[in-house]
C-alpha cells in the first residue's frame, strides 16, 4: 500500500487543476502579514467543500464520515472500519489500532459491553453499518476519556436527524450464499421535541475452510509427533436491533434526552474436523473424526438518560448521563467424536455457558469558557461493571447417555467498580494551543471462582496524565504533539482461572493474577488541507509494561492448553501516512499505510521458559488501505477499494498479512430512491494464517473464509430530510457535491 501513496503523492499538480473545478470557493484569505486565529481554527478543522461525510480533526483526534462508502451501504461495521486509517480488522472481526488489538470501541462516546468479552468480535460483524454516520479515531485520547485501552478509542457515531418534519428511509440489501439485510429509520422533529426510531436485521453465512498442523519437538530439532486436523465450517448468523430516542427542550437553556437500544444476533454453525496423528517416522498412529456444533444467542438491551443545561456564555455546559446494559449470552457448543485408530469409545460433550454482563455508568461533563480563549473541562465518571460466567458441561458416549461433567461445571463472578475524575485546560497561545489533562481512578476488582472457591479482591488507585500541542504553521498546515498515559485491564474471562476444554485438543484457562497493562504513548503529526485535499503524516511510539498476551503450552499428546500472562514489556513504533485528493475533476482517490516496528520483552520472571524462547522479539510490519471513486454522470458512480492488514507479531510466533478488496455501483434514479450493487473479495485473496514457532512446538494453522458475495441493495428516503444522493469520498469528503 505504500507504493499506492508513492503513486497518489505524484498527482499532486494534476490534483491542483482538478480542486479548482470541485471544490469550493475558497475562504478569504487573511491580511497580509496576518495569520489566522488559533483559538478558532486548531478546534476544528474540516476539509473545505466536503459535506458532514468528511475528515474532519482536532486537537486529539481524527474523524472520518463512512456514510458514502458502499461497504457500509451492504455490510456489517467491520467492513466500515476496514477503511479507516489506524484501523485493521481480521478476518475473524477483531479490530486493532496500529497493530494493538487493546481498542476500546463506543457507541456515540459511550463504551457498551457488545465489545468485550471472547464474542466482541462476533457483535461487530453483526452490527450494521448503515447505522454509523462516522468514525472517530482517537490514537491519544485526552484525561476526559476513560484511559481503558493501550491502543486508543474507536467511537461510532451514529446517524441523527437535525431537520424539521417527518422523515425516514427503508433500505433492502440482498446477496449470494444466502445473505440479506434491510431496515428502516422514521424520525419527527419540531421545535421543541425530536423522536427516532431505527430496526434492522441481517443474515450471513458462515462457511470456511482450513487445517492446523502441529508437530511436537525435543527441543533439538526432533520431531516427536505431529497431528494435521481439517476444519469444514458451514452455518450462518443473524442479527436484529431497534433503537428509539426521544430529546425534548424544556426551555432554550436545558434538554432533556433517552434513548432506548436492543440487540440480538446468534450464530449456528457446524464443523466437520477430521484428525490425523502421526509417529516420527510418519506413520498414522491416531484418527477420529470430529463433528461439533457450536451455537451463540446474544442479547443486550440497554437504555440511557440525559439532561444537558446551557449557561450563558459561548460553550458553557453542563450534562448529565445516566445508562444501564445487560447483555444475556449463551454460548453452547456440543462436539461427537468417532475414534477410528486406536479403536475408542464414541465421545459426545455438550458444554454450555449461560453469561450475564451488566454495565451501570453515571456521568457528569461540566465545560466552561475562561478569558483569553481558553476552555475548561471537568468531569465524574462512576463505572460498574458486574458479570457472571456460568458454565455447565456434560461428557458421554452420545446424548443419551451424558452426564454432568464436573471438570467442564463452574460459576466465576466478576465486579469492578471504578471511580474517576477529570480535568482539561485548553488555551491558544499565539500559533500554538495546548491542551493539558489529569484523570485520577479508584479501582475496586472483586474476582470469586464459585465452584474452586478461589476469592481474589484487589483495589488501587491511578493517575493518568495527557498532553496535546498543536502549532499552526500556515492556513492549511498544522504540526501536533501529543502524550498520554493508558491502561489495559485484563478482560474478566481472561481472569477465570478453570480450565475449559474448547475440544479434546484444545484447553483454555485465565489467569487471576494478571496486571494491567501500562502503557506511555507519544505521537507526532503533521496535517496539510486546501480545498478537497488533505495529507496526514504521524509518528508513533507506545511503550508497554505488564503486557497481556495469549501464551500456548503443550500438555502432551499434541494437547495444547492457551492461557495469558504478562510480558515483562513491549515496544512498538511507526510512521502512519494519508492521502486524500483528485486525481481528475470526478476521480477521487484515498491512500494510506502504516510502517511500524514492534518488539517483545519476555525475559525476566521466569516467563522465556513459559513461552519457550529467550530473549527479546522483533519484527517490521507494513499495512494499509487504497482507494479510487469515479462520478461516472450525475446518476452513476463506481469504486473500488483494497486493504492489506499488516503482519503481526505474537510472543510465540506471527500471524501472516491478509489482504481483501471490494466493488462498487451507484444509479440515483431520483431524490428518493437509488440502488446499490457491491462485491467484497471478488478475487478470492482473503486468506489468513498463524504460526507457533519455539523449540519444542511448531504449530501452524490457516484457512479461506468463504466471504465472496455480492449484493444488490435499493434505498428509499422520505420526509423533510430527504437528502442529495451522497458520492464517494472514502471517508474523506473530498468528492464533489
Amino acid at each position: 500500500m505504500s507504493v499506492l501513496l508513492a503513486a497518489a503523492l505524484s498527482v499532486a499538480a494534476a490534483e491542483a487543476h482538478a480542486q479548482a473545478q470541485t471544490s469550493a470557493p475558497p475562504a478569504k484569505a487573511p491580511a497580509k502579514g496576518a495569520k489566522p486565529d488559533p483559538g478558532k481554527t486548531v478546534d476544528a478543522i474540516t476539509v473545505t467543500g466536503a459535506s458532514q461525510q468528511g475528515f474532519r480533526s482536532s486537537i486529539d483526534r481524527r474523524s472520518y464520515g463512512v456514510t458514502s462508502d458502499l461497504a457500509t451501504t451492504t455490510g456489517a461495521i467491520t467492513d466500515a472500519l476496514k477503511n479507516i486509517p489506524s484501523v485493521e480488522v481480521d478476518v475473524n472481526g477483531n479490530v486493532s489500532l496500529r497493530g494493538d488489538t487493546n481498542v476500546t470501541i463506543m457507541i456515540d462516546g459511550k463504551p457498551s459491553g457488545l465489545f468485550k468479552g471472547a464474542n466482541a468480535a462476533q457483535a461487530l460483524q453483526a452490527m450494521p453499518a448503515d447505522s454509523v454516520e462516522r468514525v472517530e479515531v482517537i490514537t491519544n485520547p485526552s484525561a476526559e476519556f476513560s484511559p481503558e485501552g493501550s491502543a486508543g478509542i474507536i467511537n461510532l457515531v451514529t446517524k441523527q436527524t437535525h431537520k424539521a418534519g417527518k422523515s425516514g428511509s427503508v433500505r433492502l440489501n440482498v446477496g449470494t450464499g444466502g445473505r440479506a439485510n434491510g431496515g428502516a429509520t422514521a424520525s419527527y422533529n419540531s421545535k421543541k421535541l425530536t423522536l427516532t426510531a431505527d430496526v434492522s436485521a441481517r443474515r450471513d453465512t458462515q462457511e470456511g475452510n482450513g487445517d492446523d498442523v502441529r508437530t511436537i519437538l525435543d527441543g533439538h530439532g526432533h520431531v516427536l509427533s505431529s497431528s494435521d486436523t481439517q476444519f469444514h465450517q458451514r452455518g450462518a448468523a443473524h442479527q436484529w436491533s431497534a433503537r428509539t430516542s426521544a430529546d425534548y427542550d424544556l426551555d432554550d437553556a436545558t434538554r432533556l434526552s433517552g434513548e432506548l437500544r436492543h440487540f440480538n444476533f446468534g450464530v449456528d454453525v457446524t464443523n466437520h474436523a477430521p484428525f490425523v496423528g502421526l509417529d516420527p517416522s510418519g506413520a498414522t498412529i491416531a484418527a477420529f473424526d470430529q463433528r461439533q456444533r457450536f451455537r451463540i444467542d446474544h442479547d443486550t438491551d440497554a437504555a440511557q438518560a440525559t439532561v444537558r443545561h446551557t449557561f450563558a456564555g459561548d460553550d458553557h455546559v453542563l450534562t448529565v448521563n445516566v445508562s444501564r446494559e445487560r447483555t444475556g449470552e449463551t454460548v453452547h457448543p456440543q462436539l461427537e467424536q468417532v475414534t477410528t485408530l486406536p479403536v475408542l469409545p464414541d465421545l459426545f460433550t455438550d458444554l454450555r455457558s449461560k453469561n450475564t454482563l451488566t454495565l451501570t455508568e453515571g456521568k457528569a461533563d461540566y465545560t466552561r469558557p475562561l478569558p483569553d480563549e481558553a476552555k475548561l473541562k471537568a468531569g465524574y465518571d462512576l463505572r460498574i461493571d458486574e458479570n457472571a460466567y456460568d458454565n455447565v458441561g456434560l461428557r458421554g458416549t452420545e446424548p443419551t447417555d451424558a452426564a454432568p461433567d464436573p471438570t467442564q461445571t463452574n460459576l466465576f463472578r466478576y465486579k469492578q467498580t471504578i471511580n474517576a475524575a477529570y480535568g482539561t485546560y485548553e488555551r491558544p497561545f499565539g500559533d500554538w494551543t495546548v491542551l493539558g489533562g489529569l484523570r485520577l481512578e479508584e479501582v475496586q476488582l472483586d474476582l470469586n471462582q464459585v465452584t474452586s472457591n478461589l476469592i481474589h479482591d484487589t483495589d488501587y488507585f491511578k493517575v493518568y496524565p495527557s498532553l496535546h500541542l498543536a502549532y499552526r504553521v500556515s492556513q492549511d498546515q498544522q504540526l501536533t504533539l501529543s502524550y498520554s498515559k493508558r491502561v489495559q485491564r485484563p478482560n474478566p474471562q481472561d481472569l477465570n482461572p478453570y480450565r475449559v476444554e474448547r475440544d479434546p485438543l484444545n484447553f483454555q484457562a485465565g489467569n487471576p493474577n494478571l496486571q494491567p497493562q501500562i502503557t506511555n504513548s507519544y505521537e507526532l503529526g503533521y496535517q496539510y488541507k486546501a480545498g478537497g485535499t488533505f495529507y496526514l503524516a504521524t509518528l508513533y511510539y507506545r511503550q508497554n509494561e505488564h503486557g497481556v498476551t495469549d501464551v500456548a503450552t503443550d500438555l502432551g499428546g499434541g494437547v495444547l492448553l492457551n492461557t495469558k500472562e504478562n510480558l515483562s514489556q513491549s515496544k512498538a513504533a511507526g510512521l502512519e501516512l494519508v492521502a486524500n485528493g483528485h486525481i481528475t475533476k470526478t476521480l477521487t482517490y484515498n491512500v494510506s499505510t502504516n510502517l511500524y516496528w514492534n518488539e517483545i520483552d519476555a525475559t525476566g520472571q521466569g516467563l522465556d521458559q513459559l513461552l519457550d524462547f529467550a530473549g527479546r522479539r522483533s519484527a517490521f510490519a507494513a499495512g494499509g488501505r487504497g482507494s479510487l471513486s469515479w462520478q461516472a454522470t450525475a446518476k452513476d458512480s463506481f469504486q473500488i477499494n483494497g486493504q492489506l492488514n499488516a503482519k503481526r507479531l505474537t510472543p510465540q510466533g506471527y500471524a501472516d498479512p491478509t489482504f481483501i478488496s471490494f466493488l462498487g455501483y451507484r444509479h440515483k434514479f431520483n431524490d428518493s430512491l437509488s440502488a446499490v450493487v457491491t462485491a467484497q473479495d471478488l478475487f478470492g485473496t482473503l486468506r489468513f494464517r498463524r504460526i507457533i514457532d519455539t523449540p519444542t512446538l511448531h504449530d501452524e494453522s490457516g484457512g479461506k473464509p468463504n466471504v465472496e458475495a455480492v449484493f444488490v441493495g435499493l434505498t428509499w428516503n422520505f420526509g423533510a430530510a430527504q437528502k442529495r444522493p451522497q458520492t464517494f469520498d472514502f471517508n474523506a469528503g473530498a468528492t464533489p457535491q
